[in-house]
């Protein structure tokens, strides 16, 4: 049955497959970016694409309206939206901290809370919260986005307690070293000194972690709340 789904940051990289993926099963796809035209993209796969910057209370009203309007009610939601700001803990200023947990931590705060609304009232809801491999490892010059990542997990093991007895469940997918447009800027010594920790000796295409997604958002997974997922090649493997 095609669904309403709303996937945040998916113009592009891990969000836009996951969008595809959804889109692909005949959902009805809403994805968000936060600045400039609408993604092309989101007009190929057929995807409602809505502006909003998700530290921005008033836009993330604005955009769940919007997307409520086109296709009802979200009953799937992938909060995907994030930032770094990478800086050795020396260096870091508090601004380069405060910025990345307020769209990594305070963001998925606000449309998960927006959602939960009407996913109560349906008795029935999907949540996934894209963290990272970092959230579980820690990774050096990255520890605002570490932290930030890292308290997704907390966070959507409360939501799935507070809201499973609703249907609603969250879940949250751990990816590793994902093929991006970031991940694409490596050089080769630096690609090769990541992929030596990884025990399948490779990187992810972006599609693997969508696959990952589409599963939790599934009737398969109707039983699987509070969960994390990783799709990391083995790298973080024990954590």
């Amino acid at each position: 049955m095609s669904r309403s789904v709303l996937v945040t940051g998916g113009n592009r990289g891990i969000g836009l497959a996951v969008a595809h993926a959804f889109a692909e099963a005949g959902d009805r796809v809403a994805l968000t970016y936060r600045t400039g035209e609408p993604p092309q993209a989101a007009t190929r796969l057929g995807c409602l694409a809505v502006t909003c910057d998700v530290t921005d209370a008033d836009q993330v009203e604005r955009a769940y309206k919007e997307v409520e309007a086109a296709h009802g009610p979200v009953e799937v939601l992938v909060a995907n939206a994030g930032i770094t700001r990478d800086r050795l803990l020396m260096r870091m200023a508090d601004q380069d901290f405060a910025e990345v947990l307020d769209t990594n931590v305070m963001g998925v705060f606000r449309v998960v809370k927006r959602a939960a609304g009407e996913m109560v009232e349906a008795r029935r809801g999907r949540i996934v919260l894209i963290s990272s491999v970092v959230g579980l490892l820690g990774a050096a010059g990255q520890a605002n986005y570490a932290a930030s990542k890292a308290g997704l997990v907390g966070f959507a093991r409360s939501v799935a307690r507070e809201l499973g007895s609703r249907g609603v469940t969250c879940n949250v997918v751990a990816p590793g070293f994902v093929e991006t447009d970031m991940t694409k800027a490596l050089n080769d010594k630096q690609r090769a000194a990541m992929l030596s920790k990884v025990p399948l000796g490779r990187s992810a295409q972006a599609a693997e972690v969508a696959a990952a997604v589409r599963f939790l958002a599934s009737e398969d997974a109707a039983y699987i709340s509070g969960a994390v997922l990783p799709v990391d090649g083995g790298l973080g493997m024990g954590h």
